[in-house]
């Protein structure tokens, strides 16, 4: 098959599938799907008992092996869950995304969170739910640093665990592990300095690029675009920390909580790691 076609072409692979369609998919597109909808072997019994994990990946596996025939770099493949119609934690969530991640499997995962219209036994009220807007927020801020700053899911949440609403996933990480900071900015490495909430990856490369010259302060850093309203209370620059707190959690909280640091949202089309920094 030819095609002078130039266009960002997408293709749904569909279960079931016949292996030379999928071949002739990986020809032609730039990215293909198969969406997993619900997030256990378990929901899907309940909710769609004609899928299951195994038919929902095996298009998903046949197209990496067979772009792995033809190149070193794998097709660029998605999938997309249902977050809120069933009982899963996050924990169980971002366990799931990253071992997807882990096989090469997928580039990116979508979170949805459910909308519900009709009555069913197994899934929430009409009348009483609310599409889970605010938790599919948080699981995107999580899954970027799942795939750009070198998180693993069980350093995110611990088991059963649901993400925090208040504050964003590495907020909450570092909040959990003050005994890992202060983090001195003119000493730590990339992928420590990312670590910090508030520097993201482009803030991160400006101070690495900028400490060649001088040793940084809290001046420095804003002179270089750099947010201090979360980082300040995490890191050592120079002379200048944050006093006040002095890495109390509660301190800290309450700093946090009374200014309102902002949050950055990753997008659904945000392909740069530099866009979503937290």
């Amino acid at each position: 098959m030819s095609t002078d076609l130039t266009a960002y072409i997408h293709v749904k692979l569909i279960p079931g599938a016949s292996k030379e369609l999928i071949e002739e998919a990986t020809l032609l597109a730039h990215r293909v799907s198969s969406n997993i909808e619900l997030p256990s072997a378990k929901s899907l019994a309940l909710l769609a008992p004609d899928k299951t994990k195994e038919k929902l990946l095996s298009p998903l596996k046949h197209a990496r092996d067979i772009s792995l025939q033809r190149s070193a770099k794998p097709i660029s493949m998605s999938t997309q869950m249902i977050i809120g119609a069933t009982s899963e934690s996050d924990f169980d969530i971002l366990k799931l995304s990253s071992a997807l991640y882990e096989k090469a499997l997928l580039k990116r995962v979508y979170y949805s969170a459910y909308i519900a219209v009709n009555n069913h036994k197994h899934l929430p009220v009409p009348e009483l739910s609310k599409p889970p807007l605010l938790r599919e927020h948080r699981l995107y801020q999580a899954d970027w640093l799942l795939r750009f700053y070198g998180f693993s899911y069980d350093e995110i949440l611990s088991e059963n665990q649901n993400l925090d609403i208040q504050f964003d996933p590495k907020t909450f990480w570092a909040l959990s592990n003050l005994h890992l900071f202060p983090i001195d900015v003119n000493r730590a490495p990339q992928e420590i300095l990312v670590r910090i909430p508030g520097i993201g990856i482009r803030g991160a490369l400006k101070i690495l690029q900028a400490r060649r010259f001088k040793k940084l302060c809290f001046e420095d850093l804003v002179n270089l675009k750099i947010s201090l309203k979360k980082a300040r209370y995490f890191i050592i620059a120079g002379k200048d920390f944050h006093r006040s707190t002095s890495l109390y959690t509660e301190k800290i909280k309450l700093a946090l909580i009374h200014q309102g640091a902002n949050i950055i949202q990753p997008t659904l089309f945000d392909t740069s790691i530099y866009t979503g920094e937290l």
